[in-house]
């Protein structure tokens, strides 16, 4: 395997499936057995997933809800759908812990790096709810944050499209792929990967982004062994 312990990141979306809105159960099976295929190989894996298949707090804010408040809102839809993806990949027989930035004593344990990295060397799953647990920063900084506190190799950020373009391929036909590129060019090219504060913490931090499709069967694993697939970020071409 190319990597020993990885974070991988999900959007809230991406548990819809097909549906419109909450969380599609068959999805949640699918994402479970790509994770239990790696656990198997021996990758340490830790989990962000974020919370805009419930709620969004810059939506809320944008129709007058409260920016502070609503982002809250949002953080509790991160731990919903971690406990949703949690009770999933105990079903597909891993061992998980959820971990929140926001204490919930009653449904999972509270972040604490020596914690996580220590369940993480036992083959557990780590799941982290609550991005940060601070307003104002998105669930992409609290992977980048994250995976820097517990010395994750890559951030594996999983899409619906299957690495970066030159514009969005799905609206232009003529975008093309990259297979490799720099920190420095995605800023020059003004390439949307992550929010910007999650994007310069990965560039200060030499932490390299792998953006590929997690929706394709298998490409989880084919990654992890060597495969190119989806589009490597990192700090030298």
């Amino acid at each position: 395997m190319q990597y020993k312990r990885i974070l991988l990141k999900l959007s809230g979306e991406s548990l819809m499936g097909k549906r419109q809105y909450g969380i599609d159960p068959t999805r949640l099976s699918d994402y479970a057995q790509e994770i239990k295929a790696i656990v198997d190989k021996g990758i340490e894996v830790a989990i962000v997933i974020g919370g805009g298949n419930i709620f969004r707090g810059v939506a809320g804010a944008s129709n007058g809800m409260d920016r502070v408040q609503g982002d809250y809102m949002g953080m509790l839809a991160t731990c919903i759908n971690g406990l949703a993806l949690q009770s999933a990949i105990e079903s597909a027989g891993v061992s998980t812990r959820l971990q929140t930035a926001i204490k919930m004593e009653q449904v999972a344990e509270s972040f604490i790096k020596r914690k996580a990295v220590r369940h993480l060397e036992k083959g557990r799953v780590v799941i982290f709810g609550a991005g940060t647990g601070n307003p104002y920063f998105t669930t992409d900084t609290a992977a980048v944050l994250r995976a820097i506190e517990i010395s994750a190799d890559v951030i594996l950020k999983g899409t619906r499209v299957d690495g970066i373009y030159s514009a969005d391929p799905e609206k232009d036909p003529t975008a093309t792929k990259f297979d490799h590129i720099t920190h420095q060019s995605v800023l020059d090219k003004g390439l949307k990967i992550m929010d910007l504060t999650a994007f310069t913490l990965s560039q200060e931090n030499n932490l390299p982004i792998i953006v590929f499709n997690m929706d394709t069967e298998g490409n989880l694993q084919k990654l992890l062994s060597g495969e190119k697939i989806g589009t490597v970020v990192s700090a030298k071409q």
